[in-house]
């Protein structure tokens, strides 16, 4: 009781009306916690084939779990006074995450038939996997915006390149571009009509405070942790090598299927787009040697 007073009070609110509040509330359910009957409702197929249901849940399940990284994230990135122990913990926390996605692929290779799925997905077109606007999120708060950049141009642009112009050099803009004429392809230009004003804002607010930005500004003695590092350099691979291969091998069954590589709805050219060993992707590099940098993405 005095530790509700001393709460209340410093709401200046008065504690007895909220007993009094408590004495009309109802239980509170499980359905109503969880919201179920909302979440269940937002199934909604755009063709007649059973396999689509699959395809859409297997998604939003995805985009769920984006959220519950975004959220561990932020709490390193706005932790004061941070410690290895918080840092790995939390880490761990977002690996364990991609861990799940990487092995929950097998939804998707062993649980759609390829034929209703090469017919679903011509309904979908032109709307791709590269639009979730959350994963981008998770890049632009887990790594300095350099990694990002397509390594053509990593060399032009420093910390004084308006972000902007940074924006228009990110490494998946090549994905929606036409390597010819650099016309957009109507993905990434759906994408950024969307999209962009609100990654310009959130690559601003994570700059000096994304994870790799916050793991180097660590004591020395907290950088070379060992949990740590290896929680890092877990993180690092799992997202950029084993998720990417798992997600590039179900793409292979379905878009290959023993027949002419088919392009992905959004167009782009999923093979290059998304093997490590050509983007090279690279979130925290100085928990790797020079060698592992050199033959990223070489081993799978």
């Amino acid at each position: 009781m005095e530790q509700l007073e001393e709460k209340y009070q410093l709401l200046d609110q008065d504690l007895n009306t909220h007993l009094e509040g408590l004495l009309h509330s109802t239980p509170i359910n499980y359905w109503d916690y969880i919201k179920t009957d909302a979440l269940l409702s937002l199934q909604t197929q755009e063709t007649v084939f059973p396999d689509e249901m699959v395809f859409i849940m297997y998604h939003q399940v995805n985009e769920l779990l984006f959220k519950m990284m975004l959220w561990e994230i932020q709490q390193i990135s706005y932790k004061e006074h941070l410690t290895a122990q918080f840092f790995s913990e939390r880490v761990l926390r977002v690996s364990r995450y991609f861990d799940m996605l990487t092995s929950s692929f097998q939804i998707m290779t062993q649980g759609m038939e390829v034929e209703q799925y090469l017919k679903f997905r011509n309904t979908l077109a032109p709307a791709s996997g590269f639009q979730s606007a959350q994963y981008r999120k998770i890049e632009f708060s887990l790594t300095s915006l350099i990694n990002l950049i397509d390594a053509r141009y990593r060399k032009t642009i420093d910390r004084n390149t308006p972000y902007d112009h940074a924006f228009e050099h990110l490494y998946w803009q090549a994905a929606g571009k036409d390597y010819h004429t650099g016309k957009k392809s109507y993905t990434l230009s759906a994408f950024e009509k969307k999209y962009r004003k609100e990654f310009i804002l959130f690559m601003e607010e994570y700059n000096t405070i994304n994870i790799y930005a916050r793991f180097l500004d660590l004591p020395s003695e907290a950088r070379e942790d060992e949990t740590l590092i290896k929680a890092m350099r877990h993180l690092d691979r799992t997202i950029n090598i084993t998720w990417v291969m798992a997600h590039y091998n179900t793409a292979a069954k379905y878009l290959n299927h023993g027949k002419e590589p088919q392009e992905a709805t959004g167009g782009s050219e999923w093979a290059k787009y998304m093997h490590p060993k050509y983007q090279k992707r690279i979130f925290f590099p100085s928990v790797w040697t020079q060698e592992e940098i050199d033959t990223w993405g070489e081993d799978v």
